[in-house]
């Protein structure tokens, strides 16, 4: 017998079981697992000519999957056709599970509460490392020996090159606090690294201090304090994170939507865009011009403008901006949960043998991708207009 197909149905007519009758839709992700199909026989239909026809077809692939996720979550008509003392029984069983999903919503909410506890704990030696690393204090003998003690010696990290590390006969007063302190911790956990362009590093160099606090209601602040610097006025930065009111199942909280503080960039030093300079000739008078056209580039700083949920988006849309979504509260559970408790780990780097890693993706399994989209874009310049020259700079929004 061959592979099975997946996503057909075989002819003969399959018994509905509890097996193939979903109760209810997946309430956290509406994106739910396709369920599979039995195995067929290989006469039904031959996998050469169905691949064939999938592969010259794309959009009938596109919409098999389209009613295929309709069905989830749909009843097969299983429970429906149990004898009525059967349904009843389902039914009180259905009863006993909403109060144990009480119970769940209520677990929840008292970790939340331990949590906040145990966070107005961990506040005074949060205010403590800032100080530490901004300079305003030194720590104690029996700190640094605590320290020593635990992991690997400070020597190790000097060797490493990291911002902070001091020759020996150095003198200690030519070093205030510990420089780059937050942007080299940054830099150490994969998911931060990836959103932070050298641009940004001269900006981020002046971040004294990253803090967490927990809202009234359901969700936490992200803030992030700077020094003066050539980049923006703000002091502080914050992002926030609202979580849904009601619970999922299971009784955890879901993730809602983010707002983030306005950056008071100063002139032409927006991180977030950049200017794109055109030297453009006119072909028949042989007059050339400048055009500039501010553009949105990567930048950290992306993550104070978060993603906002689609509205009456196609689907192909809305999935993206869901990614995205997914991506962005990543991000804050990450600081959130890791880089603002171990940050000094993150620093030094011994929070990296923790993390993990996944050992399928190696270098091979990647290639470089051609621009497609630049070399269509200069196919289709105006007649015209020619570009001779092309030049981009951080810059203002307009």
């Amino acid at each position: 017998m061959s592979e099975p197909i997946r996503n057909k149905k075989p002819d003969i007519t399959t018994a509905p079981t509890p097996q193939n009758t979903p109760a209810n839709n997946a309430p956290i992700s509406s994106h739910a697992q396709q369920p599979g199909i039995a195995s067929i026989k290989e006469e039904d239909l031959d996998r050469a000519t169905a691949a064939s026809i999938f592969a010259q077809n794309p959009k009938l692939v596109s919409m098999i999957q389209g009613k295929l996720g309709s069905l989830v979550g749909r009843s097969s008509g299983y429970v429906e056709s149990l004898p009525a003392p059967v349904r009843r029984r389902v039914a009180g069983l259905q009863g006993v599970q909403q109060e144990h999903s009480k119970l769940e919503a209520k677990f929840q909410e008292e970790v939340l509460e331990l949590e906040k506890k145990y966070f107005a704990k961990f506040t005074p030696l949060y205010e403590k490392r800032a100080k530490i690393v901004n300079g305003t204090t030194e720590p104690s003998e029996e700190e640094v020996k605590a320290g020593e003690q635990d992991g690997e010696e400070a020597s190790e990290d000097g060797e490493s090159g990291k911002p902070g590390s001091t020759d020996k006969d150095e003198s200690a007063e030519s070093f205030k606090g510990i420089p780059e302190f937050w942007l080299s911790a940054m830099k150490n956990q994969v998911s931060l690294a990836e959103l932070i362009t050298q641009n940004d590093e001269q900006a981020l160099k002046h971040l004294t201090d990253i803090r967490m606090e927990y809202l009234e209601q359901p969700g936490f602040r992200l803030i992030f304090e700077f020094a003066d610097n050539e980049f923006f006025s703000n002091r502080t930065i914050i992002k926030t994170y609202y979580y849904q009111e009601e619970s999922g199942y299971g009784g955890d909280f879901i993730y809602d939507h983010a707002t983030g503080d306005k950056i008071a960039w100063k002139s032409d030093k927006d991180l977030t865009v950049k200017i794109e300079s055109k030297k453009q000739r006119n072909k028949n008078t042989k007059q050339t011009r400048v055009v500039r056209k501010t553009v949105p580039t990567e930048s950290f700083f992306n993550f104070f403008d978060p993603p906002k949920a689609p509205v009456g988006e196609d689907e192909d849309v809305a999935e993206d901006v869901e990614e995205r979504l997914e991506l962005d509260y990543q991000l804050g559970e990450d600081i959130k949960e890791k880089l603002i408790p171990r940050a000094i780990d993150w620093f030094t780097g011994k929070a990296l043998q923790f993390e993990e890693v996944d050992e399928e993706l190696e270098e091979g399994d990647f290639e470089d991708e051609d621009d497609e989209e630049d070399d269509d874009v200069s196919e289709d310049r105006d007649d015209e207009d020619e570009s001779d020259e092309e030049v981009s700079r951080p810059s203002s929004s307009p």
